[in-house]
């Protein structure tokens, strides 16, 4: 996935739209206050500061700008290559697939909580309570606790109980859909096939998901993907062969991946927003 924070508004109709698509209960602004919020998705804001240019000058960056400059960066499951929070789990209950994804399987989770205190994205969510048939979050979350309500749920995503983790799946349903309808038809999947709800409710188009595998992928050519590496045959001589990894060079300067110097390979890149700082030049 690739997200572009020159396009993101931050209007928030990717949070909306994973929350239905992914069956996510609403627990509440006293459970929010207790930190104890569900959201798969989350938009930051980064503000900036006149005072705090220089990096060394901590205490201005606490000033509020008369006219601060804002950027969004929507955080979801990096789902990364090295995932720390894999290696920590007794009962192997997150695991990782051969397509990349992080995946969980919410019947072997037992709670432990140990993925979320690894997650260095914080993007981890545990169900403290049961959400669903509970009049205690009737008014909170009418989706799951009255008959009308569970009309609109999702019946392809099964909904969670009590004392499970859960995260972003990258809408895994929508990615099993494509390959099936693909495989009926004895064809490969196409590029632009599986699409996300993130990315399909983002009016201004900043999030992108694909194949980084397909050469000829919309994001591959975004995130201008080097898809072959030099191997050393026997005989000593070097040969260019294509790379199936997911750790590939990528050469568009302005994408870049949260925390990379920590070593957990995220697949989600970021392009960095650029502003013009320039002065008009006067006639």
């Amino acid at each position: 996935m690739a997200i572009d924070l020159n396009t993101c508004t931050g209007c928030g109709a990717c949070v909306v739209a994973c929350n239905v698509e992914n069956n996510v209960s609403l627990v509440g602004k006293d459970e929010v206050i207790r930190r104890r919020e569900m959201h798969w998705l989350r938009i930051d804001r980064y503000y900036s500061s006149p005072e705090g240019t220089k990096h060394e000058d901590y205490k201005g960056l606490e000033k509020a700008a008369e006219n601060p400059e804002v950027t969004f960066q929507p955080m979801l499951c990096q789902h990364c290559n090295n995932a720390s929070c894999e290696t920590v789990c007794p009962v192997a209950a997150t695991t990782h697939s051969t397509e990349g994804l992080n995946q969980m399987a919410y019947n072997r989770c037992i709670g432990t909580r140990y993925c979320a205190n690894n997650c260095p994205y914080k993007v981890r969510r545990f169900n403290w309570f049961k959400y669903h048939d509970n009049q205690q979050f009737y008014q909170s979350n009418p989706a799951m606790n009255t008959d009308l309500g569970r009309m609109v749920l999702n019946p392809e995503v099964t909904v969670r109980s009590r004392g499970v983790m859960e995260k972003c799946s990258f809408c895994v349903q929508r990615i099993q859909a494509g390959k099936l309808s693909a495989k009926r038809e004895r064809r490969p999947v196409k590029d632009g096939e599986v699409i996300t709800a993130c990315q399909a409710s983002c009016s201004s188009g900043a999030i992108l998901f694909g194949d980084m595998n397909d050469t000829e992928s919309r994001i591959s050519k975004l995130l201008k993907i080097d898809h072959y590496k030099m191997v050393k045959k026997q005989d000593g001589t070097e040969e260019k062969v294509f790379n199936h990894s997911f750790d590939k060079k990528i050469g568009n300067p302005r994408a870049y991946r949260v925390l990379e110097d920590i070593g957990v390979k995220p697949n989600i890149f970021y392009l960095t927003k650029i502003r013009n700082k320039d002065k008009a030049k006067e006639v």
